[in-house]
């Protein structure tokens, strides 16, 4: 059973998550064929690192954004995939 705060700090979460997944949307698909990594996303974005590889996922898993075939560097110097809108 699940009491009415942690049914509201749900709710909350769940419309931040929307809006989050918007955001990183939006950045993606302003990027062209450039595409970002989940690094860029993270620095544009200042969101954790967590969440927006979380809301990326989400983001693939509903079929708008997909993986370029590409890496990147990331700003550690790390390959990483380049991500672009479908």
């Amino acid at each position: 059973m699940q009491s009415s705060t942690s049914a509201a700090a749900f709710q909350t979460v769940k419309s931040a998550a929307g809006s989050m997944r918007a955001q990183i949307l939006t950045l993606i698909t302003g990027m062209g064929i450039v595409g970002a990594t989940d690094d860029e996303v993270e620095a544009y974005t200042g969101m954790k690192h967590q969440t927006a590889s979380a809301r990326r996922r989400e983001l693939v898993l509903k079929g708008l954004v997909q993986d370029s075939g590409r890496t990147r560097p990331t700003r550690s110097g790390c390959a990483a995939t380049v991500w672009t809108a479908v």
